[in-house]
């Protein structure tokens, strides 16, 4: 079986606060996105919530809209 390696680092691990601000959501938003299983990928180490950057940027990718100029 092939795990996923996580790589959390201090320069690419953001904790729920930090997050929020990077993405332009509110925490609320995040918390209620994990228990929905929805938002961006984290990483749960006991009671704690990382999320890492590159997951964070992958979630705004996903829900990037393009619009056409007229």
């Amino acid at each position: 079986m092939q795990m996923d390696t996580v790589s959390l680092t201090a320069t690419n691990a953001l904790r729920e606060a930090d997050a929020a601000a990077y993405v332009g959501l509110s925490r609320a938003y995040l918390r209620q996105a994990r228990m929905h299983g929805r938002g961006p990928a984290f990483v749960r180490i006991g009671r704690a919530v990382v999320y890492r950057r590159d997951d964070l940027e992958a979630f705004l990718a996903q829900h990037r809209i393009e619009t056409r100029n007229h």
